[in-house]
């Protein structure tokens, strides 16, 4: 996983996002990636985010995702304002040992 990858997701592992409870809205996890880890643009955490919650760009899902995240067909992801995001059980597998 690249740096940025990390970050998402041990941000959501303190925020508590865990795939056994009820979706985030996506702003408030880039909010916190942004303000805490990663100083960078919101758009590139964003774009991480529906990375990780399409099944056709990782082989294993590491964010679980609710709402218009995109399609093959080259379709973009709706605006983070209007998605919901958790992580994913593997991704809370992951992150046990920390």
């Amino acid at each position: 996983l690249k740096p940025v990858h990390r970050r998402v997701l041990f941000a959501m592992n303190v925020l508590g996002n865990d795939w056994n409870k009820p979706y985030k809205k996506s702003a408030r996890v880039v909010g916190d990636v942004i303000g805490k880890y990663h100083p960078h643009g919101d758009i590139a955490v964003y774009e991480t985010i529906v990375r990780l919650a399409q099944p056709f760009s990782m082989r294993y899902m590491l964010v679980d995702g609710q709402g218009n995240f995109g399609s093959v067909d080259g379709d973009s992801a709706a605006a983070m304002r209007y998605t919901e995001v958790r992580m994913a059980k593997i991704a809370h597998e992951l992150l046990a040992d920390l």
